[in-house]
């Protein structure tokens, strides 16, 4: 296995086209990881027209090994295997995809988590109108007229439309969702690194649309469909709504001192990552 960095360049774009990539962060979903890549090759024409990169955040099961599996079966014909070299955070793993999307000269970043909660079949829709191209982010919103949830209990419910209106007010935008696990971003809105001093944890996307919206880039929400069943929640409702409260309370404070904190608990430099395994052959090769 090679170590990859964000430096590297791996030259497989397809001259004259823009450049999607579909990030799936991946910890304990070795059940539901197949699944996920599988979405690809039922959506028409997703196969050809995305790469997919999948990092593992040092899941314990086999989450890595059904990934490399599933991977290797599909017909995506640009894709990525990683795992990160220490425990990041669901945050931190979305940092590593950034600085990999940047690197490799993707104009664009899909986040689709790899619990099989959502599907690339809510975001095809758009992507065949060209509306991302109009924004900065399109975001996938649980919460907004059209969509629809299973298995989502009343309370997380309800807890999520109260947060949503707090956020909006506070921010002064919008926000129909501070979080859902399908969302697309420019490459180029994370040029500055105003995201990298973001927590690590599961609040990362909590604070990353506040940055967005701070920072003036244009956001447009768009309803999805939502289910759980067989995965495992990684968030525990009161302890996650305390972490809200105080990350609220200190953007009231001041929107300036909120973007120039540290709210990492472990700041780091890099977040380096191992590449366990790209297709094709050619695009296997050291990246550091």
């Amino acid at each position: 296995m090679n170590n990859a960095s964000a430096s590297g360049e791996v030259n497989t774009a397809r001259p004259g086209s823009e450049r999607i990539l579909v990030f799936v962060p991946m910890y304990r979903c070795a059940p539901q990881i197949p699944r996920v890549i599988e979405q690809f090759a039922r959506v028409p024409g997703l196969s050809a027209d995305l790469a997919v990169l999948c990092i593992d955040n040092q899941s314990p099961d086999g989450t890595l090994a059904a990934a490399e599996a599933a991977l290797a079966a599909s017909p995506v014909q640009e894709k990525y295997l990683l795992r990160n070299d220490d425990n990041y955070g669901l945050g931190g793993s979305h940092k590593v995809a950034i600085a990999f999307a940047q690197a490799q000269g993707f104009d664009y970043l899909v986040v689709l988590h790899g619990d099989d909660q959502g599907s690339i079949a809510d975001l095809q829709p758009h992507l065949a109108a060209g509306t991302h191209r109009t924004v900065d982010a399109l975001l996938g919103a649980r919460f907004m007229r059209g969509a629809t949830l299973q298995g989502y209990s009343t309370l997380r419910t309800a807890a999520n439309h109260v947060f949503n209106a707090i956020f909006s007010i506070i921010g002064r935008h919008w926000f129909s969702d501070l979080g859902s696990g399908l969302n697309l971003f420019r490459t180029s809105i994370f040029a500055d690194g105003f995201h990298l001093k973001y927590a690590d944890n599961l609040t990362f996307n909590y604070y990353l649309v506040f940055g967005l919206a701070d920072h003036g880039h244009r956001l447009r929400f768009f309803p999805i469909n939502w289910r759980e069943d067989d995965q495992v929640s990684n968030a525990k409702l009161f302890s996650q709504g305390l972490r809200m409260l105080k990350l609220l309370r200190q953007r009231l404070l001041s929107a300036r001192r909120f973007h120039e904190a540290e709210h990492r608990d472990v700041p780091r430099a890099s977040y380096p990552a191992t590449l366990v395994r790209s297709w094709p052959a050619s695009a296997q090769q050291d990246l550091a």
